[in-house]
């Protein structure tokens, strides 16, 4: 079987139309559903804390609100993948200034030069991390999104054996241990599952990113 982390994560061209109406509350709560465990581990990797990396939660999704009517997909140039990690990026880079003491964050704002060239240089040393995680928690994102859908049309128990062996990468013993279940009924469930989650991110992924 295909391993569906293998897909880049999509993202609908449906919702991102459907979020450029501010007032579309649904539309920005799926967003928000999805991809705010995205930003909020990638905050933590990057070396914030757990307030920092809810604020930059929330002032990623405002971002992405100011400036998703700006964005066009288009492979070619920029993925949404790669525009969201810009974005967060951005946020995460500012949170970092932030705690630069407020003499030497005098002398780097004398002019905006300066002060851009000092948040730039405070990511690049670790872009290529930074690039590398986002690419690995993307991955569990999609995963993640089709396997909630996959519960609404699936037995329960493969469902939370799937989100043990697959998405969090337990062993199959220790799952096998966790949820009270043979090894065997963790390989069924696998064989089970696996074909909707297909069919799942196959429906999220009208456009691949």
């Amino acid at each position: 079987m295909a391993d569906p982390t293998n897909d880049s994560i999509p993202t609908r061209e449906t919702l991102l139309n459907r979020l450029k109406d501010c007032d579309d509350h649904s539309s920005w709560q799926e967003f928000y559903d999805i991809y705010r465990n995205l930003i909020y581990e990638f905050a933590l990797k990057a070396g914030l804390t757990e307030t920092e990396a809810d604020e930059v939660v929330q002032e990623t999704v405002i971002g992405v609100a100011r400036k998703l009517p700006e964005f066009t997909y288009d492979p070619a140039r920029c993925s949404f993948k790669t525009w969201l990690l810009n974005l967060t990026t951005w946020r995460i880079k500012d949170r970092f200034r932030r705690r630069v003491p407020a003499g030497r964050a005098t002398i780097a704002n004398v002019d905006d030069t300066a002060r851009t060239a000092t948040v730039e240089r405070v990511a690049d040393p670790a872009a290529e991390r930074w690039e590398t995680m986002w690419e690995v928690d993307w991955k569990k994102t999609v995963l993640h999104a089709a396997l909630q859908r996959v519960k609404a049309e699936a037995n329960l128990k493969d469902c939370q054996i799937c989100e043990l062996y697959l998405l969090r990468q337990w062993p199959a013993r220790e799952v096998a241990r966790a949820l009270g279940v043979s090894i065997g009924r963790i390989y069924l469930a696998k064989h089970r599952i696996a074909p909707l989650l297909k069919k799942q991110i196959a429906r999220l992924e009208l456009q691949r990113m």
